[in-house]
C-alpha cells in the first residue's frame, strides 16, 4: 500500500500539469494577423494603371477631341452619336456573335482536351506540347501566317491544289468572320485546354476506382463526375472566355482590318478606328466606357453564377 501510493500522487501530478499546460504555444503567443498595410501596394498599383486611366476616359467621353487640339466639353453628344448611329450596334452584334460562337466552340474543345491531355497514356506528353504551340506566339504572328496560309492565289489552294480552298476567305463577307471566329479559337483553346487539364488533375481518384466497381463506362463517368466536378473551372474559363472576346483587336486587325466593308468591325475595333483613324477621341471613349460596362457586366453576373452554385452545393451537402 505504501508503495502503490507514490504511484498515485505522481499520476495525479501529471494530470494537473497537463491541465494547467498553456493553450498557446510560445511562437505563436502573442502573434496577430496580417497587417491591413500590406494591401496597400496592391491598391496603389490598382488605382494607377486601371481607376485613374478609366476616369479619365469616363471624362474624355464627355469632351470634343481630336487627338491633337485642346478637348472641348461636349456633355452627352458623344453618347447621343454613338447611340444613335447604326455602325455601333452592327458592331455590338458582331461582338456578341463571336463571343457566342467562340465559347461554344472553344468549351467543348478545350473540356476534351483537357480530360485527354490530363489522363496517363502514352503519347499524352508529346500531344500536350503539340497543343500548347499556339499559346507561344502572339497574336500578330498568327494572324500573320493566317493571312498567308487563306490567301486565294498562294496559299494553301496552290500548296495543296485542291479547289474547294480556292476561296478568297478573307474577302468574302460572308466567310470572313467565321474564318476570324476559327481563328480566334486556335489561338486560345490551348490556354483554356490548360485549365480544365488542371481542373481534371484535382478531382479525386478514388471517384473513378469507385464508378469503375459499379460497372460505370468512361462516357458515364464522364457525364457523372468529370463533367460536375469541373463546374467551377466551367465558370472561369467562361469568364476569361467571354470576357477576353471584348477585347479581340490585334489579332482581327492585322487579319482583316475589320473588312471586307465593316463584315469584321467589332467594337473594339471600331473604337481603335473612331479615335486613331477618324480623329474622334471622345467618341472612341465613349466605346471603351461601353466595353468596359459589359466587360464589368459579365464578370460580375458569372461570378454570381459560382457563388450561387456554391451556395446551392453546400445546402444540399
Amino acid at each position: 500500500m505504501s508503495a502503490a501510493r507514490p504511484a498515485v500522487a505522481l499520476r495525479e501530478n501529471r494530470a494537473t500539469a497537463v491541465q494547467e499546460r498553456p493553450t498557446t504555444t510560445p511562437s505563436t503567443r502573442g502573434r496577430g494577423g496580417p497587417s491591413p498595410l500590406m494591401v496597400v501596394p496592391a491598391l496603389a498599383f490598382f488605382a494607377v494603371f486601371a481607376l485613374v486611366p478609366l476616369i479619365g476616359v469616363a471624362v474624355l467621353s464627355l469632351m470634343k477631341w481630336d487627338g491633337v487640339a485642346t478637348p472641348s466639353w461636349a456633355g452627352l453628344a458623344n453618347w447621343a452619336a454613338a447611340l444613335a448611329d447604326p455602325a455601333t450596334y452592327h458592331a455590338i452584334k458582331l461582338s456578341v456573335q463571336v463571343m457566342v460562337l467562340t465559347w461554344l466552340i472553344q468549351t467543348p474543345i478545350s473540356m476534351l482536351l483537357g480530360v485527354l491531355i490530363a489522363s496517363k497514356g502514352k503519347y499524352r506528353a508529346v500531344l500536350g506540347v503539340l497543343y500548347f504551340l499556339p499559346m507561344l506566339m502572339s497574336a500578330a504572328a498568327i494572324a500573320i501566317a493566317f493571312k498567308a496560309l487563306l490567301d486565294p492565289n498562294f496559299g494553301m489552294s496552290r500548296a495543296f491544289g485542291m479547289k474547294a480552298l480556292a476561296q478568297d476567305w478573307l474577302g468574302n463577307p460572308s466567310l470572313t468572320l467565321y474564318v476570324v471566329i476559327f481563328v480566334i479559337a486556335w489561338q486560345f483553346v490551348p490556354f483554356h485546354t490548360l485549365l480544365y487539364q488542371a481542373g481534371v488533375r484535382q478531382i479525386p481518384r478514388q471517384l473513378y476506382e469507385a464508378a469503375e466497381i459499379d460497372g460505370a463506362g468512361r462516357v458515364r463517368q464522364f457525364f457523372s463526375i468529370t463533367l460536375p466536378q469541373l463546374r467551377y473551372t466551367i465558370i472561369t474559363s467562361s469568364t476569361l472566355m467571354l470576357v477576353g472576346s471584348l477585347t479581340y483587336f490585334d489579332l482581327v486587325f492585322v487579319l482583316t482590318g475589320g473588312g471586307p466593308g465593316n463584315a469584321t468591325r467589332f467594337l473594339p475595333l471600331d473604337m481603335y478606328l473612331n479615335g486613331f483613324s477618324n480623329n474622334d477621341m471622345g467618341r472612341a471613349s465613349t466605346l471603351a466606357v461601353l466595353l468596359v460596362v459589359a466587360g464589368l457586366a459579365l464578370s460580375l453576373g458569372l461570378a454570381r453564377l459560382a457563388s450561387f452554385s456554391r451556395g446551392s452545393q453546400l445546402e444540399g451537402s
